[in-house]
């Protein structure tokens, strides 16, 4: 099965509170990671959560630590993907062409946005 949401993909997230109210829904970032085990992503910009990092020392000797801001993991069906041609959230589905290379003849599944049809 190929996946539906791939690293580098524009994307926006479509359930929960929205930004006036403290959410992250309407925002668009790009993914960062995807969690395949857990059907998760990281996307850029979204779901940001403060992380204690205990103090410790580099190896030049330098203070590490304290308090961080990262993005935290967001589950695949929070987000949708964007259509390049619209600007707004899509549906993704798969056609299957043939493509010819150093003469030889492969049939592969394109992604493409189903509200304009281009390729993702």
């Amino acid at each position: 099965m190929a996946a539906k949401i791939k690293k580098g993909d524009l994307v926006e997230v479509i359930s929960g509170p929205t930004q006036e109210r403290g959410g992250y829904r309407g925002k668009q970032g790009t993914v960062l990671e995807v969690l395949t085990e857990t059907d998760r992503l990281i996307v850029e910009g979204v779901n940001y959560v403060t992380k204690h990092v205990r103090v410790g020392q580099s190896d030049r000797g330098t203070k590490e630590g304290g308090i961080e801001t990262v993005e935290a993991p967001i589950h695949v069906s929070n987000v949708a993907v964007v259509d390049p041609s619209t600007k707004k959230p899509t549906r993704v589905g798969f056609r299957v062409e043939e493509v010819e290379k150093d003469g030889k003849k492969k049939t592969v599944r394109v992604r493409y946005a189903k509200s304009s049809g281009k390729d993702l």
